[in-house]
């Protein structure tokens, strides 16, 4: 028994235990879901974003809510309050080429049809009132002049309802692409800088002004009408019983006549007044249109071919520009190689000079020595080309006839070759011809001597008749 009791008591502790947990764990994820549940209030438009879908970017709410799980996903939301943006929009250009200045008042807001909702989620979450404010403000100034582009001045001015219609229905697509629709538009005030709307204004007052002077006219008139037919019918029924009542209806009568011309002259005079001023509000408008008829015709015919003017000038000015820069650039090519020529011929120069220098500070200053030390350096060279004048010298034959004549002057034969070996002229000659004198090392000329002695007269060769040494003989080189 007391064993079935503990077994029982167990099983109760371990089945408590398992509920209290279940409980705890149910309770956690109980405030684990109210933690991650977001509610979303009427002003606002609840916007989840991360992991929310296949080939979606977020998720929009307006009222009700959702699970916001964690890591995955997040969530922000959009204001609802409408925007009130002031556009003061001036010199807008209308259909008749008029500017005009159209101050006006939009309200607008974020829509929340599920295409808005998801547009406004892409491209306004996280942004500034003032920062939705600024780029609806320049959706709404380059559609208002579009849309007053579209309409004359006189269904601006007259019709309103068009206007706003039109307002209505370039604005609103556009705004839609934001996310955001347009509550009410608010005009507050037309004017034009040519005084045109003015014109019409008071054209048109004019004009009723003078309706109402004829309606006055008119029914006065009719009232005279009727009291003159009374007057008749009561004269015709006293005529034959009140002669005083007679001469009282004739000057009454005289009265009414001058009261009558009185009144027709104020009305031509009013008659003719509303015609000056209507002329004059014609007038008017005939002059603003000349002017904006001129404007236009300057704009398409005088503005391009100024334009053209200046880009052919600018067009001209370039060429010019790139011709100068060209000659410029040439002409600092050709003097940096000039001046690079000079410097090298200048260096050479300079390199000669103080080798000259050297050479005579070498010969104790005597210029004359150092001169003669250079030329005793070409030496050999004028030698070889001396040896080059006669060397190459083509000699076919030499006949000479020798008469031997015994005079101890030597034979023909060697008389030539001397002759021609003199022919070369000395070196001490050369160096004479240079203006230097070589030194005393190198020997010098006597007077009257032959630079190379003549060679030994050779002995006449015999006759072959035994001549007396007289006989003609020839040789053959």
């Amino acid at each position: 028994m007391f064993t079935e009791g503990t077994t029982m008591f167990t099983d109760f502790a371990f089945l408590l235990t398992g509920v209290i947990t279940g409980a705890f764990f149910l309770f956690g994820i109980i405030a684990f879901l109210a933690m991650r549940y977001r509610r979303c209030p009427s002003n606002k438009v609840l916007v989840v974003y991360g992991r929310v879908g296949p080939e979606q970017a977020s998720r929009c709410f307006h009222g009700g809510g959702t699970f916001v799980w964690p890591l995955i996903q997040d969530y922000d939301y959009l204001d609802l309050t409408p925007l009130t943006i002031s556009v003061p929009l001036k010199g807008a250009l209308s259909l008749q080429n008029i500017r005009i200045n159209v101050p006006s008042t939009f309200t607008v807001a974020i829509d929340t049809t599920p295409e808005a909702m998801k547009n406004s989620a892409v491209r306004l979450l996280k942004l500034t009132a003032r920062e939705i404010e600024q780029m609806a403000n320049e959706i709404i100034f380059g559609q208002m002049r579009l849309t007053i582009a579209s309409l004359t001045i006189e269904e601006i001015n007259q019709d309103r309802e068009k206007f706003l219609a039109a307002i209505r229905a370039n604005i609103d697509p556009e705004l839609r692409k934001l996310g955001l629709t347009l509550l009410n538009v608010n005009i507050t005030d037309i004017t034009d800088e040519s005084g045109y709307i003015e014109s019409i204004g008071k054209k048109a007052a004019a004009t009723a002004v003078n309706q109402a002077r004829v309606d006055v006219a008119l029914q006065e008139r009719t009232g005279a009408v009727g009291q003159s037919d009374a007057k008749r019918d009561e004269r015709v029924q006293v005529a034959g019983f009140n002669a005083a009542a007679v001469q009282g209806e004739n000057t009454a009568l005289a009265q009414e006549a001058d009261y009558n011309a009185t009144l027709a002259e104020k009305e031509a005079a009013a008659k003719r007044r509303g015609e000056v001023a209507q002329a004059e509000a014609e007038a008017k408008i005939q002059d603003a249109v000349a002017q904006a008829e001129t404007s236009r015709l300057t704009a398409e015919d005088v503005v391009p071919r100024e334009i053209a003017k200046r880009k052919v000038e600018i067009d001209a000015e370039a060429s010019a520009e790139k011709l100068r820069r060209e000659a410029r650039g040439e002409a600092d090519a050709i003097l940096a190689v000039k001046t690079a020529q000079a410097e090298g011929i200048r260096k050479v120069l300079h390199a000669k000079a103080e080798g000259y220098r050297l050479l005579v500070e070498a010969c104790e200053g005597d210029a004359r020595h150092a001169a003669t030390m250079l030329l005793v350096e070409k030496l050999e060279k004028m030698v070889e080309l001396q040896t080059e004048a006669i060397r190459n010298l083509q000699i076919d034959k030499v006949v000479v006839w020798d008469s031997g004549s015994g005079d101890g002057g030597g034979s023909s034969t060697a008389n030539f070759a001397s002759s021609l070996i003199q022919s070369l002229p000395p070196l001490h000659d050369i160096a004479k011809v240079a203006g230097l004198e070589l030194p005393e090392y190198l020997g010098n000329m006597t007077a009257g001597a032959s630079p190379i002695a003549p060679p030994a007269a050779s002995p006449t060769p015999s006759s072959p008749k035994g001549g007396e040494g007289k006989g003609e003989g020839g040789a053959s080189v």
